[in-house]
């Protein structure tokens, strides 16, 4: 009996050991913290997120929010990331904001007419912030897409970019013809 006691306190002990000593974690937080467990077979794509605009027009920018204006204007510097199948450019900046402790605020696919996320605001700067045609554009591999972020389906080799505009896409070099007015 006493045998069959200490057996029992015995694995007792090694359940608790082997439970503390591991990490459990949810699927999501496991893709939040793997965005850069990249390996050969690896499809990845590249992300930045930067504010250089705003160091040209600091005078239009809300006050108190200069902090949140890093100097060289670059938020996230270019970096790698695994692609999942599937991903859209919405996926990918709400991963990569989360696993960079990066704020990130949208309204979703139900909330607007177009019917796809919409980023409000990123670091704590968001549209409008720095003059009435500020807020938040994306491109990928160079080219503005003409609809949301949510929509677009990335593929391996991307280049997503995120930019804040002061200009309504003119200072970051999106030019949409016949759009503007």
């Amino acid at each position: 009996m006493k045998k069959d006691i200490m057996a029992i306190f015995a694995v007792v002990i090694i359940v608790i050991v082997l439970i503390m000593g591991t990490d459990f974690q949810t699927v999501e937080e496991y893709y939040l913290t793997h965005t850069e467990d990249i390996t050969d077979d690896s499809k990845t794509v590249f992300m930045t997120i930067e504010c250089k605009t705003i160091l040209d027009n600091m005078e239009q920018l809300e006050p108190n929010l200069e902090e949140f204006v890093p100097e060289n204007g670059v938020i996230l510097k270019r970096t790698e990331y695994v692609l999942r199948e599937g991903d859209t450019a919405f996926d990918m900046l709400e991963r990569v904001t989360k696993s960079n402790k990066i704020s990130m605020e949208y309204s979703g696919s139900d909330s607007n007419q177009y019917g796809t996320a919409y980023i409000e605001g990123i670091n704590y700067l968001y549209e409008f912030s720095c003059g009435e045609l500020s807020g938040w554009m994306y491109s990928v591999n160079g080219e503005f897409p003409r609809y949301g972020c949510s929509a677009y389906k990335l593929k391996d080799g991307d280049e997503i970019v995120w930019s804040y505009t002061c200009d309504l896409g003119r200072d970051v070099g999106c030019e949409w013809e016949g759009t503007y007015e």
